[in-house]
């Protein structure tokens, strides 16, 4: 997996390069930002339901069933203090969509990656580096270290 690298041209905007793709975010105008795109928490938050949403559509593709008329609900559910404590995604499906596949789908739809990666979470470390000469490798800093 390729490194993401994280640039802030502006204002309240923070980029991400992925690979040949620049993901941009802002914050909203309440938050002192442009609202000039999707904030980093909602840009989160769609990455579940665009997940699930790869699910079906290679489930679909695998039985030549059509997605016209597929979509994906999202709910989030937070507690008293606004904080993320469960996300639920609806996959509606029109009439026409074949019976014997109805949970079928939905269990693909629960194979998201993302998911997966929320339900056994990863070890995050965050330190600061010094940019050093081009050519060297950053100077890695111990002592500002944190992992969460």
């Amino acid at each position: 997996m390729n490194d993401i690298e994280i640039v802030f041209p502006g204002g309240k905007r923070v980029d991400a390069r992925v690979g040949r793709h620049l993901v941009r975010t802002d914050q909203p105008v309440s938050a002192g930002g442009e609202d000039s795109a999707v904030a980093p928490f909602d840009l989160f938050l769609a990455s579940i339901g665009s997940c699930a949403g790869i699910y079906v559509v290679g489930f679909c593709q695998a039985r030549k069933i059509s997605t016209e008329g597929i979509r994906i609900v999202q709910h989030q559910r937070t507690d008293e203090a606004g904080h993320l404590v469960g996300v639920d995604l609806e996959v509606v499906l029109p009439e026409s969509f074949p019976a014997r596949y109805r949970d079928a789908v939905a269990q693909a739809a629960a194979g998201c990656k993302v998911k997966k990666t929320l339900a056994a979470p990863p070890v995050f470390t965050v330190r600061s580096v010094s940019e050093e000469a081009p050519g060297s490798h950053p100077q890695r800093e111990g002592s500002s270290a944190s992992t969460v």
